[in-house]
């Protein structure tokens, strides 16, 4: 098969136009995660390629865990929104090698995190697993530094609950994996 020809047996497969890309970008940053609804999959870092391939959209979607509960709902939501755009048959492909980190995240979704009351990740994941830090975490409400960790889980297995010493908020911190 020639770069270009399409398999006649592939539904909805076409070539790409110029601006596909962009579009199934703008339109990804629209799906927001089920669990934290103010920070998109792309925010997120979860879309981790997104290219043309054999006439269709294709992304590679990595979970935040292996066994996240919310995997399919968000793969679902991300299938109904790109043909919703007009893409008429988006392959995903889930990809769990390498694992997702809280480095993926954006700055722009760490900053709707804390905006929502969640403190972001700080830090690197992969350099305080080798320096066996602590994280310094600032409460969301704030900005304090003076927080206390209550529970290594807190309203999912991906945050820790934090309350603050100096405004005496509890809140979540998205813990660096």
């Amino acid at each position: 098969m020639r770069p270009g020809e399409l398999i006649a047996s592939d539904r909805g497969a076409r070539p790409a136009a110029a601006g596909d890309l962009a579009l199934a970008r703008a339109v990804l940053e629209r799906v927001m995660d089920p669990e934290v609804p103010v920070v998109s999959v792309v925010d997120l870092g979860i879309v981790r390629e997104i290219d043309w391939r054999d006439g269709h959209l294709h992304l590679v979607v990595t979970p935040t865990y292996s066994g996240c509960p919310a995997t399919e709902l968000i793969e679902s939501e991300i299938g109904a929104a790109l043909k919703q755009a007009g893409f008429a048959a988006p392959r995903l492909e889930r990809r769990l090698d390498p694992a997702w980190t809280t480095d993926w995240i954006s700055e722009r979704g760490r900053e709707r995190l804390r905006a929502y009351g969640i403190a972001p990740p700080h830090g690197s994941a992969s350099k305080r697993s080798l320096l066996g830090e602590s994280p310094q975490v600032h409460c969301p409400q704030c900005g304090s530094a003076h927080t206390e960790l209550l529970s290594q889980f807190g309203s999912t297995a991906c945050k820790a609950l934090y309350r603050c010493r100096d405004c005496l908020e509890p809140f979540d911190y998205f813990k660096c994996i």
